[in-house]
């Protein structure tokens, strides 16, 4: 009985405090997601042990916010030198966000899309398709693609696209597939700045633009 009763309480303390607001910056929404995810059943599936689909889903958007905070941190060295770096920003139609806006001093614009994957499988193309170990993830892809393509269309400016890979190893060091490039995390700011070095076709202040244009994301 002393056990129901404790239990009983769990589920009604998460049922009352489910996290309260969203907070704005690097991974706030993957991690409101998460929360969202986590029901008050689902918590108490997770504590008695008990592996369910939501809760997976809750994994997979933790860990989200997780690679996200973790790419903002490489990010502030570029902040620091005056670059614009955004995090987390919505789209201006529909319910896509981009993970981190980020425009060079010369006014190159990037959209950085943070992943964490496991480090069991390598990542690499094989025939136009990408690869994690023998899985086919190039339909990964399709967000970042999107959120580019829409980024330049509100900027009238073209967008270069960066996967930050966290975990999987990448083959050669660097993969260039369908114009995204794919990074290993510790390589994203070296190969910012290569490419941010360019002369950006954005005209002028577009960092002042995008900051404008694209508000912190928050999931309906």
């Amino acid at each position: 009985m002393t056990h129901t009763l404790v239990l009983v309480a769990f589920v009604v303390a998460v049922w009352y405090f489910p996290g309260g607001r969203q907070r704005l910056g690097a991974g706030s929404s993957a991690a409101a997601q998460a929360r969202r995810l986590r029901t008050p059943l689902v918590r108490l599936a997770d504590l008695v042990g008990i592996q369910t689909a939501r809760g997976r889903q809750a994994q997979q958007w933790a860990a989200g916010a997780a690679g996200e905070k973790a790419t903002a941190a490489r990010l502030k060295s570029l902040a620091r030198q005056g670059w614009t770096v955004l995090h987390d920003r919505a789209l201006l139609t529909g319910w896509a966000n981009v993970d981190h806006l980020v425009i060079s001093l010369t006014g190159v614009v990037f959209v950085v899309d943070s992943k964490l994957w496991s480090a069991r499988y390598r990542l690499r193309v094989v025939g136009g398709r990408l690869l994690h170990g023998n899985r086919d993830v190039t339909e990964r892809l399709r967000g970042i693609r999107h959120e580019a393509r829409s980024v330049a269309e509100a900027l009238g400016c073209p967008v270069i696209p960066v996967v930050s890979m966290e975990g999987a190893p990448v083959e050669g060091g660097e993969l260039v597939i369908d114009g995204i490039r794919i990074v290993p995390a510790e390589r994203l700011v070296p190969v910012l700045r290569s490419l941010g070095r360019s002369k950006g076709a954005c005209g002028k202040h577009p960092g002042q633009r995008a900051a404008r244009l694209f508000k912190p994301y928050r999931r309906k």
